[in-house]
């Protein structure tokens, strides 16, 4: 069975952000004009500030919250009976001829469905949205996703 994409794509769009100098280790971020901005800093392990978001944080974030959001408008459109979805994710960055990059990404989504008939297809859909993840697609890191499928507490 392959899983057909949604065919009501524009071919472009643009995502502009800002991001304001605060001090040596943070700064301001913005993403349009209704959304908050957020508090950025470096991470801890590299003279930063524990408890703030971080770029690494908004990355690792875009590529797990870009393969929900896929995910969910495919089983939406393939009509697949998802009762919850939670993921988590870690990303591991590696210090390599003095700068850091990203060595993979680990997604591990957790899909609850209502019945056993559906396993194979919510597998199916979630390798679409992989494939497709937007995100995903504009990092050459490797994005692994290790996915459990449960059943809901009623079967």
């Amino acid at each position: 069975m392959s899983v057909a994409v949604p065919s009501t794509r524009p071919k472009t769009f643009t995502c502009r952000t800002t991001a304001e100098w605060l001090s040596h280790h943070g700064l301001r971020f913005t993403a349009g004009l209704d959304k908050p901005p957020l508090l950025v800093m470096n991470p801890p392990e590299i003279d930063g500030k524990a408890g703030e978001w971080t770029p690494e944080d908004l990355l690792i974030g875009a590529i797990e919250t870009c393969l929900a959001m896929t995910f969910g408008a495919y089983a939406e459109k393939h009509r697949l009976p998802v009762e919850a979805y939670y993921s988590e994710a870690e990303g591991l960055f590696e210090l390599e001829d003095g700068a850091y990059r990203v060595a993979r990404v680990i997604i591990r989504p957790t899909i609850v469905i209502e019945s056993r008939e559906f396993s194979t297809k919510t597998l199916r859909v979630l390798e679409a949205a992989h494939r497709d993840c937007l995100v995903a697609n504009a990092v050459t890191t490797s994005v692994i996703v290790e996915p459990s499928v449960l059943l809901s507490a009623s079967e």
